[in-house]
């Protein structure tokens, strides 16, 4: 049986669907050309559903689950996405029955041994398993100064243990299926200085220190942002580079 679910999600389920960067178009066309065909995928740990949305361009079905359901009542809606309440390792998905696997920016959160075993599961012959996340924010060195020292020294033994696999870029994790090569990724947008403190906010990190010490670590990065980046109203280029490890999930290991 997995452990029982991490839960460091729900509280700000608004928030991180207002202000979670976008993945690129380019991520789930290449998907979609690498999948044995273009039926169903499964997104695990869908969240607010942006992988989940992305997918639907180029799948007949998505099946995006995820453990919150505070998640999933903010998660955009589509026609061709069916959200659900499921955890990674037990998604009551039919054997044999999607193309591709992903899972954006959770594989982390996930029992590894459990989880690979249900890709297995319900994966179609040759199908694509892909797993992903994001470095820190970039936007210009003074304002990437402030957001990494607010990083690695405020929230400092605030961040879950998890999240050290994400530091690592996943390179740590056992990762049992021939990988294929990814061409490299970015997310990019235009933020205001209101919207990366807002992304800030719906860091894991910063709900756990606000509810052990009782306020808001993000309103002293604010004041040290304005300095920096004077102007609220001005949307500067944000950048965040992807990292993924892809994979086939052959006949053999399907099978066993």
């Amino acid at each position: 049986m997995p452990p029982p679910f991490k839960d460091y999600f729900s509280k700000q389920a608004a928030s991180y669907a207002d202000y979670r960067p976008t993945y690129p178009a380019e991520l789930f066309a290449w998907l979609a050309s690498a999948a044995p065909g273009r039926e169903a995928a499964w997104d695990c740990g869908t969240g607010n559903g942006q992988a989940a949305v992305g997918l639907a361009e180029h799948f007949a079905v998505v099946e995006a689950t995820d453990p919150s359901a505070a998640q999933l009542a903010h998660a955009a809606p589509h026609p061709r996405v069916r959200y659900r309440r499921a955890r990674g390792e037990e998604s009551g998905l039919a054997d044999r029955s999607v193309d591709v696997v992903t899972v954006a920016q959770a594989l982390h959160w996930l029992d590894l041994p459990a989880f690979w075993r249900e890709v297995r599961r319900v994966s179609r012959a040759d199908g694509v398993v892909a797993a992903w996340g994001y470095d820190l924010v970039r936007v210009a060195p003074a304002v990437d100064e402030v957001v990494e020292r607010f990083y690695h020294d405020t929230l400092r033994g605030y961040w879950a243990p998890e999240r050290r696999l994400i530091d690592d870029h996943f390179q740590s994790i056992d990762f049992p299926f021939p990988e294929l090569d990814v061409p490299p990724f970015d997310m990019r947008g235009r933020w205001t200085r209101e919207q990366l403190v807002g992304y800030l906010r719906t860091w894991s990190a910063v709900r756990t220190y606000v509810d052990r010490e009782g306020r808001d670590p993000v309103s002293d990065v604010e004041r040290e942002l304005a300095r920096v980046w004077p102007d609220p109203a001005d949307a500067r280029p944000v950048r965040w580079p992807l990292f993924v490890r892809a994979g086939r999930v052959e006949r053999a290991q399907r099978a066993g």
